[in-house]
């Protein structure tokens, strides 16, 4: 991924680029907040984002996000926002159901896209957003922030280089409690209409982006699937995040609340994936675990400037080491002078934010795309037909 450096003395001409939000929940706050700061961290970017407008249908939740983060104007709907011709590029951070319906017509009148993963509830909603995006030209992000760890970019270039030898097998974990409580609110994300596939759109998709980032294609998965919370309240009002109802009318879960499964690679290599959103105990659990002929590197999203290192010339009793990723990793000398201080997840979205801006400059690709979003989605409609047929399911 090729980003602008920082550092420059020198004070670039920047073309004012109006961009618009769509849904502000707290993920529109985060491509908010990397907008606000992305100069600060990539002053070489030639094009400078305005937060032109924001639209949100929870009444006054739109009006309250324009005072305090500066939109120019605030709307209920988000046709609005489609339908200025000033407004150059839109974060599509809406629920799942929406995303095809508002991503083609985002891209469909000329302006660039960063939406949310899994863009959809299917590959052919994925499919729908990049052919429309294709035709029109435009460019791309969509929002898997975990690649964008410089650790994660050090783990690429690391076995890109032969590193820790011929990657043999690795597991990839994402684990989280955030549904685990039994009075967690009956919303969109529990409704299969809705939210699609559950816990394989919300944490899975990660995981599979990420298994394709660092490993390569996919060859085959076998999957299995569960719910462990079957029913939940329905909510009596508007409901951001995860947020709990009590006493309400119980409604059923109706997508997955776990998922476990095998993928061929087609190097070769055999992988292990987990997802989670009832894991209780684990909170953001989120990372992976690589070995390979001569050598084994791990991550933790929670120590994200670190990297479980083993390498050498003996293969057993072979010892790891805590390595922390410094300034040549990834994008973290945009943030840090040296190696061991902390970066938090927002800064993941700065990244994003960097390469979506870069890409609309230059017009050329820089970070995860709508046709990875196709690629991960295709994984998870894969795994969906594995667990209805008990196989292996080969990938295109």
């Amino acid at each position: 991924m090729s980003l602008p450096t920082p550092g420059s003395t020198s004070i670039p001409t920047r073309r004012p680029l109006p961009v618009a939000v769509a849904g502000f929940g707290w993920m529109g706050r985060a491509h908010t907040q990397a907008y606000a700061r992305v100069l600060h961290h990539f002053p070489d970017l030639p094009v400078a984002p305005v937060l032109a407008a924001v639209a949100d249908e929870v009444p006054g939740r739109a009006a309250a996000a324009a005072d305090q983060f500066g939109f120019a104007r605030a709307e209920l709907g988000w046709p609005a926002l489609v339908a200025d011709p000033d407004i150059a590029a839109i974060s599509v951070t809406a629920p799942n159901f929406l995303h095809r319906e508002i991503g083609v017509a985002v891209v469909s009148a000329g302006k660039h896209l960063w939406i949310e993963k899994p863009v959809g509830l299917s590959a052919d909603d994925a499919r729908a957003v990049a052919d429309a995006a294709r035709r029109a030209g435009v460019r791309t992000a969509v929002g898997f922030n975990y690649r964008n760890a410089p650790a994660v970019q050090a783990t690429r270039d690391l076995i890109a280089a032969g590193g820790i030898g011929r990657v043999t097998h690795a597991s990839f974990r994402l684990l989280s409690d955030y549904a685990a409580h039994p009075q967690g609110a009956l919303t969109w994300r529990y409704e299969r209409e809705r939210g699609g596939n559950g816990v394989l759109g919300d944490l899975m998709s990660h995981g599979v982006d990420l298994v394709r980032h660092l490993l390569g294609d996919l060859q085959a998965v076998v999957a299995d699937t569960a719910v462990f919370v079957p029913q939940r309240s329905r909510p009596t009002g508007a409901t951001s995040g995860h947020g709990r109802a009590e006493g309400g009318e119980l409604g059923d879960v109706q997508n997955d609340d776990w998922a476990g499964g095998l993928m061929r690679m087609a190097s070769g290599a055999r992988v292990g994936v987990e997802a989670s959103r009832v894991a209780v105990g684990q909170q953001n659990t989120y990372g992976f675990e690589i070995h390979g002929t001569a050598g084994m590197v791990a991550w933790d999203f929670r120590r994200m400037g670190e990297l479980r290192l083993s390498t050498g010339d003996r293969y057993q009793d072979e010892p790891a080491a805590t390595v922390f990723v410094g300034p040549d990793a990834g994008a973290y000398g945009a943030f840090q002078p040296g190696a061991g201080i902390a970066m938090g997840y927002d800064d993941l979205k700065v990244i994003e934010a960097a390469a979506f801006l870069r890409s609309i400059a230059d017009g050329e690709p820089h970070g995860a795309t709508i046709d990875d979003a196709v690629a991960a989605a295709q994984a998870l409609d894969a795994m969906t037909e594995s667990v209805a047929s008990g196989r292996w399911v080969t990938l295109s």
